[in-house]
């Protein structure tokens, strides 16, 4: 075969590669789209599923505020979400019965939950907090507008809340703006003495390709096993209020007839 019929294998090789490249790359494309779809349909599900479940009564209180991980976006049912999950975990660990109210909002910003639940927030005395705010900013990053409206959330809340960093996003374009987002609120945190989870650690962890096992279709929020490692990121901490929640109590009404909640 002459040098030029070789080159032109050579190129014909190449060019149906990268034609097949291609078509993977965009049937991905579509099954994410077509995910990220089904997905949104999930958005007014959950948030009913949450309203209804506010009302139930409880012992204890446990407020949830975030965005639409909190919401459990992603997971195969809302109470699989992190915030199900820790919910769960109370009622196991302090052998109460637990209201949950969750006032997060599914794409919420730093901003918009000063707005939309901090108001909601102050109409409540719950017993423990979890936030995980702040990913949503990522996209449009303002380091000076996140600070600003971080220290408006963290200045609201209860100080045994626990406060989430913010989750890995694994490529370095983002990961950048996650540190400094995370650095800004580690330090606001600590001068206000909340307790941090660390989630970013823990979704760190399994590295892109190991985390790859974490996410729904549409790459972006948890599935059942991320939220999964979501709720460990929170867990150690949760048990802590509740182990000093009880004891509290147990000290000022020994005879354990005491009951809570925020109706």
């Amino acid at each position: 075969m002459r040098g030029g019929s070789k080159w032109l294998v050579a190129a014909s090789v190449v060019a149906g590669l990268g034609v097949g490249v291609l078509a993977v790359l965009t049937r991905m494309r579509r099954i994410r789209l077509a995910a990220s779809a089904t997905l949104n349909e999930s958005l007014p599900v959950n948030s009913a599923w949450w309203r209804a479940h506010a009302k139930e009564k409880g012992e204890l209180l446990y407020v949830a505020l975030g965005d639409s991980a909190a919401q459990g976006i992603g997971a195969s049912r809302p109470e699989r979400g992190y915030v199900g999950i820790l919910a769960e975990r109370i009622a196991g660990r302090s052998g109460r019965t637990v209201r949950t109210v969750n006032l997060s909002v599914s794409g919420a910003t730093v901003g918009q939950a000063v707005d939309y639940q901090l108001p909601r927030l102050a109409k409540r005395s719950p017993d423990i907090v979890t936030v995980s705010i702040g990913a949503n900013d990522i996209a449009t990053w303002d380091a000076t507008a996140f600070e600003r409206a971080l220290t408006a959330v963290l200045d609201a809340l209860p100080p045994h809340s626990i406060v989430a960093d913010l989750p890995c996003f694994y490529l370095p374009r983002n990961e950048r703006k996650v540190a400094e987002a995370n650095d800004i609120l580690r330090r606001l945190a600590t001068e206000r003495d909340l307790s941090v989870a660390p989630l970013h650690a823990l979704t760190a962890a399994p590295g892109l390709l190991g985390a790859l096992a974490m996410f729904a279709g549409d790459r972006f929020h948890p599935n059942d096993t991320g939220y999964r490692v979501w709720a460990s990121a929170f867990a150690p901490l949760v048990d802590h209020r509740i182990d000093e929640l009880l004891a509290s109590r147990t000290a000022a009404d020994p005879t354990g007839t005491t009951r809570s909640g925020d109706v």
